[in-house]
This record gives structure tokens, C-alpha cells and sequence, in this order.
């Protein structure tokens, strides 16, 4: 007898707990550059998936949340980790850095090598992984959209995403390969092999077609168990 008040007493304390737990909406950050900056305005991703998760009854579920500024490189993610994402407490964080880190060699010889871009990304795992925070890492989408590999940067962006693979698999994480899925979708879609006006505006940012694109695969990501 005494062994079952104990335990209606511990379910008491219990049982309510448990239940705030799992009314708390699972806290989302997406951390990037500029296209995730741009993924909260009125038709960014972000803001697509929040309207998808609206119309599937889900948004009690989820609070998504953009941390991205525009020029930002790996390092930059980094210097800013604990302010900008741990500080909030996220659930799940996806990383989606790269594009700066090839296109600024050329455009501003301020990219990032190889060897650092490793070290960086190691390190803001190794932050992420302290708070027992789910990691889905990202690969940097295109710099141009032609889809016979003409583009300047389509060398460096490919193993830039292989480096990312990589990680994602020595590490055991999610891996949501933006890379593959731009190249795949443009491989059906752009017959004239344009350079910008299928997912992007400019080569790089997209346009509204690009962000329903991106939200489709970031939900994907987000909701794949």
C-alpha cells in the first residue's frame, strides 16, 4: 500500500510536467546568410513553412525562428552561436552557410578555405551538441542556375557540399543536400539552361518560387522522424 501511494504521489507531480513538456512548442532556428535573412519577410521560406504548418493544424507544434544575416560566412556563425541561437534555447537548428564562403573568393578574395571552413563547422557542432540540440546540416544551394556544371563557382560549391556530407555523416546528423535537390530540380526545369529567373532572381537569392522550393525541403527535413 505504501508503495502505491508513493507512486499515485510521484504521477502527481509527474503526469503535469510531462504534459507542459510536450505542449511547448519545439523551438526551430534556421542560421545563415542573407537568404535566410530574407526567409522570414512576407514569401521567405520561413515564413512559407510557418504558413504550411498553419494550414496542416501543426503551428501549436513548432515555433520557427531566422537567424541570418546577409554576408555571413562560417566563421561569422560562429562568433555569433551563443548570442544569436544557444541564448534562445532551440530544440533543432539548422545550419545553411556556405554560398559566402565560396562566391566572396572571387568577388572579394574573402572566402574561406577549405581546411577552416572544416574547423569552424566542427567547432558550432561541437556548441550545438553540448546543449543536446538537434543538428540538420544544410548545403549551400547555387551561384547561377545553368545546369550543365558552366557555372564559375559549381567546382567549389560541389566540394564545399561534399565537405558537408562528410561532416554530417562523422558526426551521425541530418544532412537536408540543398545542393543535390537545386541541381536535380534545375536539371528538369531549365531547358535553356538560364543563369537566374528559375529558383533564383540574381544567381544566388531566391525568388518566390525558389523559397516555396527551399520551405518544401527544409519541412521535409524538419518533419522526417
Amino acid at each position: 500500500m505504501r508503495i502505491l501511494l508513493r507512486f499515485l504521489q510521484i504521477a502527481l507531480v509527474a503526469f503535469p510536467l510531462l504534459a507542459m513538456k510536450q505542449d511547448k512548442p519545439l523551438r526551430v532556428i534556421f542560421f545563415g546568410d542573407s537568404i535566410t535573412q530574407a526567409g522570414v519577410g512576407p514569401k521567405g521560406y520561413i515564413t512559407m513553412m510557418s504558413d504550411m504548418l498553419k494550414t496542416n493544424n501543426q503551428s501549436s507544434q513548432y515555433e520557427l525562428m531566422g537567424a541570418g544575416i546577409g554576408g555571413n560566412k562560417i566563421y561569422d556563425l560562429y562568433l555569433r552561436i551563443e548570442d544569436d541561437v544557444l541564448s534562445k534555447k532551440p530544440d533543432v537548428v539548422f545550419v545553411y552557410i556556405g554560398i559566402n564562403d565560396v562566391w566572396h573568393k572571387s568577388s572579394s578574395g574573402t572566402g574561406t578555405d577549405p581546411d577552416k571552413y572544416v574547423k569552424f563547422y566542427e567547432a558550432i557542432i561541437k556548441k550545438l551538441k553540448a546543449q543536446n540540440i538537434r543538428i540538420v546540416l544544410c548545403t549551400p544551394t547555387v551561384i547561377g542556375e545553368k545546369n550543365d556544371n558552366s557555372n564559375m563557382q559549381d567546382g567549389d560549391l560541389n566540394q564545399y557540399s561534399k565537405i558537408i556530407r562528410d561532416i554530417a555523416s562523422r558526426n551521425s546528423l541530418q544532412l537536408c543536400d540543398l545542393r543535390k535537390y537545386f541541381q536535380d530540380y534545375l536539371a528538369q526545369n531549365n531547358p535553356e539552361n538560364k543563369e537566374k529567373d528559375i529558383l533564383t532572381s540574381d544567381r544566388v537569392h531566391l525568388n518566390e518560387t525558389g523559397n516555396k522550393f527551399l520551405a518544401d525541403k527544409m519541412m521535409e527535413a524538419l518533419l522526417k522522424k
